[in-house]
Protein backbone atom coordinates (compact mmCIF):
# COMPACT_ATOMS: atom_id res chain seq x y z
CA UNK A 1 0.00 0.00 0.00
CA UNK A 2 1.63 3.46 -0.83
CA UNK A 3 0.82 6.84 0.51
CA UNK A 4 -0.17 9.69 -2.30
CA UNK A 5 0.51 13.30 -1.21
CA UNK A 6 -2.27 15.37 -2.24
CA UNK A 7 -1.18 18.71 -2.82
CA UNK A 8 -3.56 21.74 -3.01
CA UNK A 9 -3.32 25.24 -3.95
CA UNK A 10 -6.61 26.38 -2.02
CA UNK A 11 -7.00 29.34 -4.03
CA UNK A 12 -11.33 28.56 -4.88
CA UNK A 13 -12.14 25.96 -1.87
CA UNK A 14 -15.30 25.54 -2.97
CA UNK A 15 -13.71 24.15 -6.29
CA UNK A 16 -10.56 22.35 -4.71
CA UNK A 17 -12.89 20.29 -2.14
CA UNK A 18 -14.16 19.15 -5.50
CA UNK A 19 -10.80 17.91 -6.97
CA UNK A 20 -10.16 16.47 -3.54
CA UNK A 21 -13.09 14.12 -3.25
CA UNK A 22 -12.71 12.81 -6.66
CA UNK A 23 -8.69 12.46 -5.71
CA UNK A 24 -9.42 10.86 -2.48
CA UNK A 25 -12.01 8.58 -4.15
CA UNK A 26 -9.59 7.41 -6.78
CA UNK A 27 -6.75 6.31 -4.46
CA UNK A 28 -9.14 4.61 -2.02
CA UNK A 29 -10.58 2.45 -4.83
CA UNK A 30 -7.02 1.60 -5.71
CA UNK A 31 -6.50 0.60 -2.25
CA UNK A 32 -3.30 3.22 -1.08
CA UNK A 33 -3.66 5.84 1.69
CA UNK A 34 -3.44 9.45 1.39
CA UNK A 35 -2.57 12.84 3.01
CA UNK A 36 -3.01 16.43 1.98
CA UNK A 37 -1.11 19.42 1.98
CA UNK A 38 -2.11 22.83 1.27
CA UNK A 39 -0.36 25.73 -0.01
CA UNK A 40 -1.45 29.25 -1.20
CA UNK A 41 -1.51 28.82 -4.71
CA UNK A 42 -0.57 26.97 -7.99
CA UNK A 43 2.81 28.39 -8.28
CA UNK A 44 3.66 26.77 -4.95
CA UNK A 45 2.86 23.16 -5.83
CA UNK A 46 5.71 21.90 -7.60
CA UNK A 47 8.06 23.49 -4.98
CA UNK A 48 6.02 21.77 -2.33
CA UNK A 49 6.05 18.39 -4.07
CA UNK A 50 9.82 18.83 -3.92
CA UNK A 51 10.41 19.59 0.02
CA UNK A 52 7.69 16.65 0.19
CA UNK A 53 9.28 14.50 -1.57
CA UNK A 54 12.61 14.87 0.43
CA UNK A 55 10.75 13.19 3.04
CA UNK A 56 10.77 9.54 1.12
CA UNK A 57 7.53 8.95 2.67
CA UNK A 58 5.37 9.25 -0.12
CA UNK A 59 5.29 7.24 -3.78
CA UNK A 60 3.68 9.58 -6.00
CA UNK A 61 2.02 13.36 -5.89
CA UNK A 62 -1.37 14.76 -6.96
CA UNK A 63 -1.43 18.22 -7.67
CA UNK A 64 -4.70 19.67 -7.44
CA UNK A 65 -5.70 23.64 -7.96
CA UNK A 66 -7.90 26.04 -10.18
CA UNK A 67 -6.14 28.83 -12.23
CA UNK A 68 -9.10 31.17 -13.54
CA UNK A 69 -8.49 33.38 -16.77
CA UNK A 70 -8.33 37.19 -15.56
CA UNK A 71 -7.57 40.39 -16.87
CA UNK A 72 -4.07 40.24 -16.89
CA UNK A 73 -1.21 37.85 -18.50
CA UNK A 74 -0.72 36.59 -14.41
CA UNK A 75 -3.38 33.39 -16.00
CA UNK A 76 -0.68 32.23 -18.26
CA UNK A 77 2.40 32.62 -16.23
CA UNK A 78 0.73 30.71 -13.15
CA UNK A 79 -0.87 27.74 -15.67
CA UNK A 80 2.29 27.68 -17.51
CA UNK A 81 5.28 27.75 -14.78
CA UNK A 82 3.17 25.46 -12.48
CA UNK A 83 2.78 22.87 -15.35
CA UNK A 84 6.04 23.67 -16.54
CA UNK A 85 7.59 22.64 -12.60
CA UNK A 86 5.41 19.75 -12.21
CA UNK A 87 6.73 18.05 -15.63
CA UNK A 88 10.47 19.24 -14.33
CA UNK A 89 9.82 17.00 -11.35
CA UNK A 90 8.45 14.23 -13.60
CA UNK A 91 11.48 14.20 -15.86
CA UNK A 92 13.13 13.63 -12.53
CA UNK A 93 11.28 10.39 -11.54
CA UNK A 94 8.71 11.33 -9.37
CA UNK A 95 5.10 10.10 -10.05
CA UNK A 96 3.00 13.56 -10.45
CA UNK A 97 -1.07 13.61 -11.80
CA UNK A 98 -1.29 17.22 -12.97
CA UNK A 99 -5.28 18.47 -11.50
CA UNK A 100 -4.75 21.77 -12.00
CA UNK A 101 -7.62 22.64 -13.65
CA UNK A 102 -6.84 25.81 -16.28
CA UNK A 103 -10.11 27.61 -17.46
CA UNK A 104 -11.97 30.58 -18.42
CA UNK A 105 -14.33 30.81 -15.95
CA UNK A 106 -15.84 29.43 -12.93
CA UNK A 107 -18.81 26.97 -14.35
CA UNK A 108 -15.55 25.34 -16.64
CA UNK A 109 -13.62 24.60 -13.42
CA UNK A 110 -17.44 23.20 -12.11
CA UNK A 111 -17.59 20.91 -14.66
CA UNK A 112 -14.42 19.88 -14.62
CA UNK A 113 -13.89 19.49 -10.73
CA UNK A 114 -17.02 17.96 -10.08
CA UNK A 115 -16.50 13.95 -9.34
CA UNK A 116 -19.81 13.14 -11.00
CA UNK A 117 -18.91 15.26 -14.11
CA UNK A 118 -15.48 15.57 -15.34
CA UNK A 119 -13.59 14.26 -12.36
CA UNK A 120 -10.25 15.81 -13.15
CA UNK A 121 -9.32 15.37 -9.71
CA UNK A 122 -9.75 11.57 -10.02
CA UNK A 123 -8.30 11.55 -13.23
CA UNK A 124 -5.32 13.17 -11.77
CA UNK A 125 -5.08 10.59 -9.01
CA UNK A 126 -4.89 7.95 -11.74
CA UNK A 127 -2.43 9.16 -13.74
CA UNK A 128 -0.68 9.92 -10.15
CA UNK A 129 -1.06 6.19 -9.72
CA UNK A 130 -0.01 4.76 -13.00
CA UNK A 131 3.41 6.71 -13.43
CA UNK A 132 4.15 5.14 -9.55
CA UNK A 133 3.27 1.32 -10.97
CA UNK A 134 5.53 2.12 -14.40
CA UNK A 135 8.08 3.33 -11.96
CA UNK A 136 7.91 0.14 -10.04
CA UNK A 137 7.68 -1.99 -12.66
CA UNK A 138 10.75 0.13 -14.90
CA UNK A 139 12.86 0.90 -11.49
CA UNK A 140 13.87 4.51 -10.23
Amino acid sequence: MATILLTEARFYPHLNEMLLAGARAAIEKAGHKHETLTVPGALELPGAIALAARSGRFCAFVALGVVIRGETYHFEVVSSESARGLLDLTLQGFAIGNGILTVEDEAQAIVRADPGQGDKGGDAARAALALYELREQYGP
